[in-house]
C-alpha cells in the first residue's frame, strides 16, 4: 500500500467551504453500500462521500486531493462486479449519482450530451421515445452511463452494433489536477492524433474522471422479432453459432443459455419461461425497418438451425411474446446469486468458434473440482460468464476451490486465444489474471499512460494494471 493521507477534519472543513454539507457522508454517516459493489468480496470504506453536482465540483475536489496525496474513488450506482469502486485506500469517494440530466439531444448529429449518473435504462427510454435508440445493452440496467463507459460495457447487442466505446463521440473529464478537459466531439470521423477520448473508455476512473458524454445514436429500428431455439445438446446449440453468423444474417443478439439457469430464473422471478424442457437454447434478436427485412433473416436462421438438430423454432413476434423472454435472460445473475451464499465471476472473451470448447472445459471442471458452476453468455461475440458457487463450503475449501476454478478457466481462455474480460472490466479482483495474460510490455506501456494522466497515483488506486 502506498503512503496516501487519510482525511481529517480538517479536510472535511475545506471541502465543506465548496460543497454542501449536505451532500459530503463523513466517517459514521457513511451507508453500508459505500464499501463494496454488487459483487467483489472486499470490503472498505472511504473517509469521505462527495456526491458532486458538477464538473467544477469535481475539479476542486481533485485539485485538493492532488496536492494533499488523498486517494480518490470514483463511483457510480455501485454495480460493477470486480471491485473497482472500492475504496482501497480509503480517502475521498466520488459519488455521481446526482449528476443525472440528460443536457442534449441533437437530432440533426444523432448525438445525446449527458451527465454520467443517468441511468442506461432512464437514458434508452428517453432516446427511444423520441425515435432514437443507443445500442449498448449491458445487463445490468440500473447501471449508469459513467459506468458503462468506465468499463467499456458490451452486452447483447455487441454482436450486431458493437460496445459502449463505438457510441462515445465526446467527453468531458477532469484530469487528476483538476483540469477540465473536452476530448472528440460530435464529429463523425477524427484522425487528429492520438485519440485520447478512447483510452479513457475502459479505464475504469484510472485515468480521468468523466463528467460529461456525447453519445452516437442510431435511428430506432420500427421492427423487432425474437427466436428461442431449443436444442438437445449444448453442443449442438453453441456449434450453430458460425453458421449463423457466416449466413450474414445479421443478428441483433446471439446468447446461449442452459436449462438450469433458465430453472433458477422461473424460481426467482416467480414466473414459467416459455419452454423449459430442452437442455440448452439460443435466443435470437432480429431488428430492421420492415417486417419483410427481418423475415428474410429469420427465415434462414431457422432452417440453419433445423438443419443443426434444433428441436424447434419459437417465434416472439410480438412485445407481449418477447418481453417475458428477454427479462428472464435479464435476471440471469440475480437468479443464480439468489441460489447460493457467495459468488465470483469469470468474464472471458474466446474467438466465437472456440465458445464451445471453453463451456465444455467448464462443464468437466465441475466433476473435476466437485464446485457448482452456472454459465450463460453471449455466444455472438464469444463473451461467457462462469459464476462460482460457494454454497455451504467452509471458508478454507471454498477459497481453495475457487482460486483453482479461476486458474484454469483463465489459462484455459488464455489458450483458447481469448482475453481476461471481455465486458466487466479488471477493477480490483482481476488484476492477477491480467499479469498472467498479457505481456510485460504491454503492462508497462499501461502503466506509462497511468503516470502520465495521474503522476501522483490518486485516481482509482490498486485497479486495473497497478500491481
Amino acid at each position: 500500500m502506498s503512503n496516501y493521507k487519510q482525511m481529517t477534519e480538517e479536510d472535511l472543513s475545506y471541502i465543506a467551504s465548496f460543497m454542501d454539507r449536505d451532500r459530503l457522508l463523513w466517517k459514521d454517516e457513511i451507508n453500508e453500500e459505500y464499501s463494496h459493489d454488487e459483487l467483489a468480496f472486499e470490503r472498505s470504506y472511504p473517509d469521505l462521500v462527495a456526491r458532486v453536482i458538477s464538473a467544477e465540483e469535481v475539479s476542486k475536489l481533485l485539485a485538493y486531493a492532488n496536492k494533499e496525496h488523498i486517494a480518490v474513488t470514483p463511483r457510480g450506482a455501485g454495480t460493477g462486479l470486480v471491485g473497482a469502486a472500492v475504496a482501497v485506500e480509503k480517502g475521498l469517494m466520488i459519488d455521481t449519482t446526482l449528476m443525472n440530466h440528460i443536457l442534449e439531444l441533437d437530432e440533426e448529429n444523432l448525438t445525446l450530451t449527458t451527465e454520467p449518473g443517468v441511468l442506461l435504462m432512464e437514458l434508452k427510454a428517453y432516446v427511444e421515445e423520441r425515435g432514437f435508440f443507443y445500442p449498448p445493452d449491458p445487463g445490468e440496467k440500473s447501471a449508469t452511463i459513467g459506468g458503462n463507459i468506465s468499463t467499456n460495457a458490451g452486452g447483447m447487442t455487441a454482436v450486431k452494433y458493437g460496445v459502449t466505446r463505438d457510441f462515445v463521440r465526446g467527453l468531458e473529464v477532469v484530469l487528476a489536477d483538476g483540469t477540465i478537459l473536452e476530448l472528440g466531439g460530435k464529429v463523425v470521423k477524427n484522425s487528429s492524433g492520438y485519440d485520447i477520448k478512447n483510452m479513457i473508455v475502459g479505464s475504469e476512473g484510472t485515468l480521468a474522471f468523466i463528467t460529461k458524454a456525447i453519445l452516437r445514436l442510431v435511428p430506432l429500428p420500427k421492427k423487432n422479432v425474437s427466436l428461442l431455439i431449443p436444442f438437445p445438446t449444448l453442443e449442438k446449440a453453441i456449434g450453430t453459432v458460425p453458421l449463423i453468423i457466416k449466413s450474414k444474417s445479421v443478428p441483433t443478439a446471439v446468447e446461449f443459455m442452459e436449462r438450469e439457469v433458465i430453472l433458477d430464473a422461473e424460481e426467482y422471478l416467480g414466473k414459467k419461461f416459455p419452454d423449459n424442457q430442452a437442455d440448452a437454447y439460443l435466443l435470437l434478436k432480429f431488428d430492421g425497418n420492415s417486417t419483410d427485412e427481418i423475415n428474410a433473416y429469420y427465415e434462414d436462421v431457422a432452417q440453419i438451425c433445423l438443419a443443426q438438430g434444433a428441436l424447434d423454432i419459437l417465434i416472439a413476434d410480438t412485445e407481449e411474446r418477447s418481453t417475458p423472454v428477454w427479462k428472464s435472460r435479464g435476471a440471469f445473475l440475480e437468479a443464480i446469486k439468489a441460489g447460493t451464499t457467495m459468488m465470483d465471476e469469470v468474464d472471458v472473451v474466446v474467438p466465437r468458434n472456440r465458445v464451445n470448447e471453453f463451456v465444455e472445459y467448464v462443464h468437466n471442471l465441475r466433476k473435476e473440482i466437485g464446485i457448482r458452476l452456472k454459465s450463460f453468455g453471449h455466444a455472438g461475440d464469444g463473451n461467457l460468464h462462469v459464476y462460482i458457487l460457494r454454497d455451504d463450503l467452509p471458508e478454507d475449501k471454498w477459497n481453495e476451490f475457487l482460486n483453482l476454478a479461476m486458474d484454469k478457466m483463465y489459462a484455459k481462455a488464455k489458450e483458447l486465444k481469448g482475453q481476461v474480460s471481455g465486458e466487466h472490466g479488471i477493477g480490483l479482483v482481476k488484476r492477477p489474471y491480467l499479469k498472467e495474460s498479457l505481456p510485460i510490455e504491454s503492462l508497462e506501456i499501461m502503466r506509462g499512460v497511468k503516470k502520465a494522466f495521474d503522476p501522483n497515483n490518486i485516481l482509482n488506486p490498486h485497479k486495473v494494471c497497478q500491481m
